[in-house]
């Protein structure tokens, strides 16, 4: 009987540490929350900014209350015409001329929760790049996608939608 019970323990183990575990905590969590919080608070559906550690990128969100969070970062080929929408606050033809660029990064937080890894009961999160999208529906191989691959993917993904969210939260701040 010991033996049997040492064995499925065994097991267990086994099948625990052969799982890769990306236990990480969600950076952009606590950011997309509070960027929702703060366009609620002023009433607004969208927010834009530029990203001053890169020439003539730009980032913005479009907010649709109760079901998501759109996120997007991209090189913008007329900066100059981005510059003059950030200074009349129009935030939304911002976000559409960015959704417009070839190359961008594209994030969907449905729940407007920050991204997250493992969805529970809920709808996953996605993200592109290059390209490629990605769904974070704890199913990277029906993606074609390692574990390790899914995991970097992720954390990737995470840090440049907590970037973005940073940017659109300091324009907030800005703005009367």
């Amino acid at each position: 009987m010991k033996a049997d019970a040492l064995g499925r323990l065994a097991a267990v183990l086994l099948v625990m540490w052969s799982v890769p575990t990306f236990a990480q905590e969600s950076q952009s969590a606590p950011l997309a929350k509070q960027l929702v919080a703060a366009l609620d608070a002023v009433k607004l559906d969208s927010i834009a900014a530029k990203d001053p550690a890169t020439p003539g990128v730009y980032v913005a969100a479009l907010y649709i209350p109760g079901v998501e969070l759109l996120a997007i970062s991209a090189k913008y080929a007329v900066p100059q015409l981005l510059e003059q929408r950030l200074t009349k606050k129009e935030y939304r033809d911002i976000y559409l001329d960015l959704n417009g660029a070839e190359a961008k990064v594209f994030i969907e937080d449905l729940g407007m929760n920050g991204l997250r890894l493992r969805p529970d009961n809920q709808a996953p999160d996605s993200y592109e790049t290059a390209g490629k999208r990605t769904v974070f529906d704890n199913a990277p191989k029906k993606q074609k996608l390692t574990d390790e691959e899914y995991g970097n993917t992720f954390s990737d993904a995470d840090q440049r939608y907590a970037h973005i969210l940073t940017l659109l939260l300091a324009q907030l701040k800005k703005s009367p």
